[in-house]
């Protein structure tokens, strides 16, 4: 009986311990881990948006990028981390994926999102010598040309892969893929004739669009970005991907403290309320979501579903979504 209360008094102890700890959270500096290496997309956001961060937490949150493995190894990293809300990941989408691509055995899921900070707008763009003006124009050349049209793509999970996968599930879209390693190979292949279109977030082309150098066919949303056109206007069927993109977020594991939890959602809003900051997202290209807890769970659950059904209808999944527990869409 002894053995039993000691037992007890411990695990007390212990609760009351941790209990103590999360409300006086934070006493040290937070480890802010970027899934990507520094000087990329989510690397350069992350950092824009971290001190505004700190100025509401009181404490320093300090950056390292662990890339990798599609930003499996950051993402593990955190996962091995103890559940004290001092060890946070900086993220992009691709978790979202990882048991559907057979990368690793969790997804965000595991994890309790802090902040969905932002997403990306997909830009349907050619070459300004092209003819076509949507994508009705180029959809229509393409079923009459197939296997002629060249699109830049960047491989399976990327931006340009997802979206043309989404155009093939609801019509005819016999282009022919030509691989560049990423956004930047990629658009100097459009811009000098190499490829003829590609499908890439607006912070990577909208100068050359703004300059007339590239072409913007549509957005894959259902309402204008700017003055161009929403691409469900040529292809209605698109509706269930409206407003699909990249996004980034902030999160931890999901046994971390309530406390600490709420601690790090309050300091985060805050961070992307910032005027400075939203004029920075938007000016890229980006949509502020600023969304937290269930709200974030919900927009990040059917981001899942929408692509990984689309990777499953298209051969791409290495894991049937149903198997999973993903509803389609």
């Amino acid at each position: 009986m002894t053995h039993y209360r000691k037992l007890a008094g411990a695990v007390a102890l212990s609760l009351v311990s941790t209990l103590a700890a999360a409300q006086n959270y934070p006493e040290r500096e937070v480890t802010g881990v970027i899934q990507w290496s520094a000087g990329g997309t989510t690397d350069v956001a992350m950092r824009s948006l971290t001190p505004y961060a700190e100025e509401a937490l009181g404490k320093k949150i300090v950056l390292q990028n662990k890339p990798g493995g599609v930003g499996v190894i950051g993402a593990n990293f955190v996962m091995q981390q103890k559940s004290d809300g001092y060890t946070v990941l900086m993220g992009a989408e691709n978790p979202a994926l990882y048991k559907v691509m057979g990368l690793a055995n969790f997804d965000y899921s595991d994890f309790y999102p802090v902040n969905l900070v932002s997403r990306s707008n997909v830009l349907l763009v050619a070459n300004k010598d092209r003819p076509w003006n949507t994508l009705k124009d180029l959809v229509d050349h393409v079923q009459a040309n197939p296997g002629k049209v060249k699109m830049y793509t960047s491989g399976v999970g990327t931006v340009p892969y997802t979206a043309s996968s989404m155009v093939s599930s609801v019509t005819k879209f016999p282009i022919l893929p030509v691989p560049f390693d990423g956004d930047g190979p990629g658009i100097t292949g459009i811009l000098g004739g190499h490829v003829d279109f590609g499908f890439i977030g607006a912070s990577a082309v909208q100068e050359h669009i703004r300059s007339g150098r590239l072409k913007a066919l549509g957005v894959l949303d259902n309402k204008p970005y700017g003055d161009i056109p929403p691409m469900t206007e040529s292809l209605p069927e698109l509706e269930k991907f409206a407003g699909w993109g990249s996004f980034f977020g902030i999160f931890v594991k999901k046994d971390v403290p309530e406390e600490a939890k709420q601690k790090l959602v309050a300091a985060f809003k805050h961070a992307v309320d910032n005027p400075a900051h939203r004029e920075l997202v938007e000016s890229r290209g980006n949509s502020i979501l600023n969304i937290s807890g269930d709200e974030a769970d919900d927009y990040i659950k059917r981001w899942q579903s929408i692509t990984a059904w689309v990777y499953h209808d298209v051969g791409a999944a290495k894991k049937d979504p149903a198997e999973l527990g993903i509803p389609r869409p």
